[in-house]
């Protein structure tokens, strides 16, 4: 993956962190089940800092 393809995963997966947080506030608010959302938000953080490390390793 080139240095372009990595920036634009992880707007994406930004976009993606940002939507299910606000899933995961209404959620809350209406007393939902948020174990999923939760878990979704950890491994798409997990990904975008594996993604942030990749970028500093890459060269262009």
């Amino acid at each position: 993956m080139n240095r372009k393809e990595i920036e634009a995963e992880i707007e994406d997966l930004k976009a993606d962190y940002a939507r299910l947080s606000a899933d995961l506030e209404k959620l809350v608010y209406v007393g939902g089940r948020t174990e999923h959302n939760e878990d979704e938000l950890e491994r798409l953080a997990e990904q975008i800092a594996g993604l942030r490390k990749q970028l500093q390793h890459t060269k262009e």
